[in-house]
């Protein structure tokens, strides 16, 4: 295969007899093909409506498997991803190609995965009952439930995508610079990006208006009902925190005050029982004497 610049087919037809003569070739044994403006505006409209109708079966999975907010900001995670890759080609000059191509389509598969494990966390959350913080708060604990598991996976991914971009030929290079870039960027996404987003938005509803009213806006500890000492309660979660403790060593003392004192007239009960018995004895003692 030979890549020349633009030409048009009279000169490409004319090179390519000129190199069958020099090589003896027949007019059977070789083919010219021409891939110009027109071949890669096609590509681009073709790839466009791909991505445009993958995007809206996103929408719609999401949308009835949890709800259609997390669906748009699942979505707009994914934009973001390919934005941070295709910014760092510019960046670095790089020459986007099929190879490019195809690693940003598996981007958009291991991001949307990471999202949608945190958004399955935070629905899980989200139809607890006894719940007394805010939104804020349980998205808080339902990153945190899944972070360690995020983060194994995308080391888990991205550890051989390092090797084939330290050891692996020009092509491989150029498939695993995209998918080492979008692993960091899908994995940052899924946690900074789509998660505060759909908090934000999903705060602003009635019901969780209300929490954020009664609790505050910072983000505390994300526990239920059934351990009330420990219950959040918003921006007030670190004073009933303090009161707990004091009122947990006011028992102690309490209790070993209590203690104390049962202890103290149990010793005197014991003290007098021992002094009723020796008057006893020495009572009975006088009156054998007499």
């Amino acid at each position: 295969m030979i890549r020349t610049t633009s030409t048009s087919a009279e000169d490409a037809a004319s090179v390519a007899t000129a190199v069958a003569n020099d090589l003896n070739l027949s007019t059977s044994s070789y083919e010219v093909s021409t891939i110009g403006p027109d071949w890669g505006a096609g590509v681009i409209q073709s790839s466009l409506i791909a991505f445009l109708v993958s995007i809206l079966l996103i929408i719609v999975y999401i949308a009835f498997r949890f709800e259609y907010k997390m669906g748009l900001m699942a979505v707009l995670a994914l934009i973001h991803d390919l934005v941070i890759v295709v910014g760092v080609y510019a960046l670095f000059g790089r020459e986007i190609t099929p190879n490019t191509i195809a690693a940003l389509l598996t981007i958009l598969g291991y991001s949307l995965y990471d999202t949608v494990v945190v958004f399955h966390r935070i629905n899980d959350n989200m139809k607890e009952s006894k719940v007394k913080c805010t939104f804020m708060s349980m998205a808080n604990h339902s990153l945190n439930q899944v972070f360690v598991r995020t983060i194994n996976t995308t080391l888990t991914s991205f550890i051989p995508v390092l090797g084939m971009l330290l050891f692996g030929g020009e092509t491989l290079k150029d498939f695993a610079f995209a998918m080492a870039v979008g692993l960091i960027a899908g994995s940052y996404s899924s946690i900074a990006v789509a998660t505060p987003l759909f908090s934000l938005w999903k705060s602003r509803e009635p019901k969780y208006a209300k929490l954020q009213k009664k609790y505050g806006s910072s983000i505390t500890r994300f526990t239920f009902a059934s351990t009330p000492l420990l219950a959040a309660e918003g921006a007030s979660g670190m004073a009933s925190l303090v009161s707990v403790v004091e009122t947990l060593k006011t028992d102690e003392k309490e209790t070993t005050s209590v203690s104390e004192e049962t202890s103290s007239s149990t010793a005197k009960k014991k003290s007098s029982s021992k002094g009723g018995n020796k008057q006893q004895v020495n009572y009975h003692y006088r009156r054998k004497k007499k």
